[in-house]
């Protein structure tokens, strides 16, 4: 069975096979080899410097990380504006209210683009805010926000960003030149690893001012146990064997822009078929990710009817989400997808359609 949903994917046989290495306790240096191994090579992934930046790891999905982000690097005097235009924008909103903390949300459609004039206006009428929250690649929709063009707002305001990197990290552009302060992901997704480890790219300045206002995924001391080769808790190590052997393999595949540019050309080939057969892509390329794209369902199929007549041919595609399920259907083209499947899941498709 192949997944076209985004996230968890379809393992490379090599890293399946990761997962059968010796069981090894967390106390013992040899995981404390594999811990930091794996920490190197995501900061490795975009040319981070370790003196300035920090791989911090912890159990849990890519939605663990992003509460970590959020929770810690907010100070208590501080205050966040939240750029909604999905579900994941929400689920930050959720998140921030839950720990109290003071934030203002610009709230969007989830068909729009984030509106750069309205987030600049925000910005200058509040200039409490310390922060900007943003979703990188907002799944829900498969469109990629314009994260160099809200940087720059920041960067002019002196105002931190806080990204929601969990299904862009591995596979799309990110700056980290600018105002970021850190990014949020797991391993699940673009880096083609099992569900169970994430973490948090962290400016090191940033982590000085984290406030602590959760225990189990606290990312200050996260981090700074981390650094001292040990752990607070007990990790999902095999997920970290896994995570390391999907490192090793991005870099010998050559780094995230190749990724990019197998997923691009993996997604253009779905979207030329599919609108072919009369399913037309939500977004123009430009504006899409190159992770995930959002389709139209065709007339007189609904999306059950869909999904099973596919899950029959081996493949499992994912629904729009909330009041989307009745319009869209999304295809992504993380994992080990080859330019083969696309064209036998093309083919599936139009047995279906015609």
């Amino acid at each position: 069975m192949l997944l076209l949903n985004p996230g968890p994917v379809t393992l490379s046989e090599r890293v399946r096979q990761s997962l059968l290495q010796p069981d090894l306790c967390h106390r013992e240096s040899e995981f404390f080899d594999l811990q930091d191994e794996a920490r190197a090579r995501l900061l490795d992934i975009y040319g981070l410097d370790p003196a300035e930046w920090a791989a911090v790891l912890m159990t849990g999905s890519g939605t663990a990380a992003v509460e970590s982000m959020i929770a810690a690097l907010v100070p208590e005097q501080g205050k966040l504006l939240i750029v909604q235009n999905g579900v994941y924008g929400e689920r930050i909103t959720q998140i921030a209210t839950q720990y109290r903390i003071a934030h203002e949300v610009v709230a969007h459609d989830w068909m729009q683009a984030p509106d750069l004039a309205r987030i600049a206006a925000a910005l200058d009428a509040d200039r409490a805010i310390t922060h900007v929250a943003v979703i990188h690649h907002e799944t829900t929709t498969g469109r990629l926000n314009d994260l160099q063009a809200l940087d720059a707002l920041c960067r002019a305001r002196d105002v931190r960003l806080l990204v929601d990197g969990v299904s862009s990290f591995g596979a799309e552009a990110i700056d980290f030149g600018g105002s970021i302060a850190a990014v949020a992901a797991t391993a699940n997704k673009c880096l083609h690893g099992v569900p169970g480890a994430s973490f948090v790219m962290v400016r090191r300045s940033a982590l000085e001012q984290a406030a602590s206002r959760t225990y189990y995924l606290d990312l200050g001391r996260l981090a700074r146990l981390q650094d001292q080769r040990n752990t607070p808790f007990t990790p999902s190590v095999h997920a970290y064997y896994a995570l390391v052997e999907a490192l090793r393999e991005l870099e010998e595949e050559g780094g995230w822009r190749a990724r990019h540019a197998r997923y691009a050309a993996l997604a253009e080939r779905a979207r030329a078929g599919l609108e072919a057969l009369g399913m037309p892509a939500l977004w123009p390329s430009d504006q899409s990710s190159v992770v995930l794209r959002a389709y139209r369902l065709p007339a007189g199929l609904s999306y059950p009817q869909l999904h099973d007549g596919l899950k029959a041919r081996g493949f499992v595609i994912y629904a729009g989400q909330g009041g989307l399920s009745a319009e869209l259907f999304r295809i992504s083209t993380m994992g080990n997808i080859k330019m083969d499947d696309i064209e036998r899941l093309l083919q599936g498709f139009k047995a279906l359609t015609q």
